[in-house]
């Protein structure tokens, strides 16, 4: 017995479904992930609130009222003031901007060396890639706040400088994973296809490689973020970050330790904020990671 085979009709159409970028698919991956949105939004409304807080501040910064001094939360201050009268409210929405402003540019000054630095290392090979690690390698056997303080201690206390030197010692983990990442790149056939193109190597690091690698990149700067609040809030904490009459979440924390058994308000306000904004930076660092790497999930 002879069996036909059916085949389907020429003029019949056949649906595809369309593809998506590796950008697409993780931020698909992403909106399920409800504690890294919940993250997003929430940094989202942090920086909302630090832009406009010269026009949303309840009263004045450096306003002072010494007759009224310390007083607990109140419908006038909902946060209370502290022993100089000033308003809590006023003065953590000030501090946010310290903080976030430390978090952020002392982030990327760290972004900016450690990209290039491990780009470079990764690429060149050889005695280049030996002598760059091997320099990170002392730089990393260095005790990070020490290095900070003495250079803030040598040339003295100002914002510039906290910037920089927050940024100087946090590059070098990020150096690290883009040379990793590079070394599994630079052998791949589209790199050999542009060095046997004639381009040079910055042409190759900056069209080829960083672009290849900015999701691992994106991951590490969400994590780095918190680090630098955390690390600035110490030295503020130490006395050594940012001084008086501005402040940070950090100043105010250190402030609010002194006074914690007359006027706890003064510590658990700006430590909620603090605590709050690392725990959103780490879930979104977190659901972008599984994002960008779904084998890292355990879905």
């Amino acid at each position: 017995m002879l069996f036909s085979k059916s085949y389907p009709a020429t003029d019949q159409l056949v649906e595809y479904e369309a593809g998506r970028s590796l950008w697409q698919d993780a931020y698909s991956r992403l909106k399920k992930n409800k504690l890294a949105m919940s993250g997003l939004v929430f940094l989202i409304i942090i920086l909302v609130l630090a832009l406009l807080t010269p026009w949303i501040a309840p009263y004045s910064y450096e306003a002072q009222n010494l007759d009224l001094g310390a007083t607990s939360p109140s419908a006038a201050h909902w946060m209370g003031t502290d022993i100089f009268g000033r308003d809590q409210l006023t003065r953590i929405l000030y501090g946010s901007r310290i903080s976030l402003m430390v978090g952020f540019i002392a982030t990327a000054v760290a972004l900016v060396i450690g990209v290039l630095w491990g780009t470079v290392a990764g690429f060149s090979g050889g005695k280049t890639d030996a002598f760059m690690m091997r320099f990170v390698d002392i730089l990393y056997a260095l005790p990070f706040a020490i290095f900070i303080i003495l250079l803030t201690v040598v040339f003295g206390r100002s914002i510039l400088l906290l910037f920089l030197a927050i940024g100087a010692v946090e590059w070098l983990t990020m150096a690290r994973i883009v040379r990793g990442q590079v070394l599994a790149l630079k052998h791949q056939e589209f790199i050999e296809a542009a060095v046997s193109m004639g381009l040079s190597r910055w042409q190759i690091m900056t069209r080829h490689l960083i672009p290849n690698i900015l999701g691992p990149i994106i991951v590490y700067t969400t994590l780095t973020i918190p680090s630098v609040i955390l690390l600035e809030s110490f030295l503020s904490f130490l006395g050594l970050g940012i001084q008086p009459p501005q402040s940070s979440w950090g100043s105010l924390i250190s402030y609010g330790v002194e006074t914690i058994e007359e006027y706890p308000w003064l510590l658990i306000y700006p430590s909620l904020f603090l605590s709050t904004t690392l725990f959103a930076l780490n879930f979104l660092g977190d659901g972008l990671r599984d994002a960008f790497d779904p084998r890292s999930s355990k879905d």
